[in-house]
């Protein structure tokens, strides 16, 4: 991938909308729509790397109420022709195929690699890999398990999408932050994940979210890890202008 003269890369994560109650979420959902409409003009690209939203699951005929006015402006840029890559987080793993249908997003469920300007990224949400996170590696092989999905499918969506609610919010093993503070660059398990991913292969920029803490910690001479935080309480996003990335904060 190539940006064009003028244009930059975005990169968000961590929304959780609809946290801890769609009242309360809803300005932080219109300050993120702000933030789109003040990256359009010259994003050559945008990524979301999970947990848009609280929680998130597709039945094969029902969606989700509410965050319209995000899911209008997603489908307003990529109508515009702005590629949009959303990598699936532990909130919304159980997303199918409604963002590659309805809005043209095609979705991720592992990290991926992407070369921009020459730079080899390894872009993901972050849960689950490196050496912590264990409550929620547990958790996780429940909720992915093929007959787990399919009994839940047979719940009433009402009853379903409000017991999946309640506990996206109370119970901290499946948000998989039970520990919010910064751990030191050499106990940051996704660093840890990075160096290790570093043994096989280069790469200039690991960008994750999930640990809601903005972060860039530099793990060799030519190879930085960056979390990306979140729109709770940091309001962080990246910016890669071809040559290198920055952290930012949105303010308006």
């Amino acid at each position: 991938m190539q940006i064009p003269h003028g244009k930059k890369i975005y990169f968000s994560s961590d929304n959780h909308l609809g946290a801890p109650t769609p009242a309360e979420s809803l300005p932080r959902e219109k300050k993120f729509v702000r933030w789109l409409d003040m990256v359009k003009d010259d994003a050559a690209a945008i990524f979301l790397l999970g947990d848009l939203f609280d929680f998130w699951f597709e039945y094969k005929t029902v969606v989700p109420k509410g965050f319209v006015r995000v899911l209008g402006k997603l489908a307003e840029l990529s109508d515009q022709g702005i590629p949009i890559y959303f990598f699936v987080g532990n909130h919304d793993l159980w997303m199918r195929d409604y963002f590659e249908k309805e809005l043209n997003i095609p979705t991720f469920r592992e990290p991926k690699e992407f070369v921009i300007n020459e730079k080899v990224f390894l872009i993901g949400h972050g849960d689950g890999k490196g050496p912590g996170d264990k409550g929620y590696k547990r958790m996780k092989k429940v909720f992915t398990n093929p007959v787990f999905n399919w009994l839940f499918r047979w719940f009433h969506p009402e009853l379903g999408m409000r017991l999946a609610q309640y506990l996206s919010v109370k119970n901290k093993l499946i948000s998989g932050d039970e520990d919010k503070k910064f751990l030191g660059e050499d106990e940051e398990w996704l660093a840890q994940y990075a160096k290790r991913k570093l043994e096989a292969k280069h790469y200039d920029y690991f960008i994750f979210g999930h640990r809601h803490l903005p972060m860039e910690i530099r793990l060799s001479e030519k190879a930085t890890y960056i979390n990306l935080g979140d729109w709770i309480s940091h309001y962080t996003y990246g910016e890669f202008d071809g040559n290198s990335l920055q952290l930012k904060e949105f303010t308006e």
